[in-house]
C-alpha cells in the first residue's frame, strides 16, 4: 500500500519570517570586496556584442585589473546614469535612444 506524503501548503512556504536584521549599507563589500546585489535583469547580446565585451575583460585583465561581464555592465549602467543626471537632454544615452 503506497504512502501518501504529506506536502506543506502555500501558507507554510510563503510564511512571514523574521527579517533579518538590516545591514549598515546595502552595497557594502564583503571580505572578498564584493558588492552584495538585490535585484538581478537578464539582458540579451548579440554574438558580436559578446565578443566585444570579452575582449574588454581581457584588455583591463592585461591592465591588471579583473572584472566579470555583470561588473562591466553594472559600471556601465552606472556611468550612463551619472551622465544623464549630469548633462540630461544632452546626454550620450539620450542621443543615441533619440537617433
Amino acid at each position: 500500500m503506497p504512502r501518501r506524503v504529506n506536502l506543506p501548503g502555500a501558507d507554510e512556504l510563503f510564511r512571514a519570517r523574521r527579517a533579518a536584521p538590516p545591514e549598515e549599507d546595502d552595497r557594502s563589500s564583503g571580505p572578498t570586496g564584493r558588492v552584495r546585489h538585490d535585484e538581478k535583469i537578464t539582458v540579451y547580446v548579440s554574438t558580436q556584442e559578446l565578443l566585444e565585451l570579452e575582449q574588454a575583460r581581457l584588455s583591463l585583465r592585461a591592465q591588471g585589473l579583473s572584472a566579470d561581464r555583470g561588473r562591466l555592465v553594472r559600471e556601465a549602467i552606472d556611468m550612463m546614469l551619472a551622465d544623464l543626471r549630469a548633462k540630461g537632454p544632452s546626454s550620450s544615452i539620450v542621443a543615441r535612444l533619440g537617433s
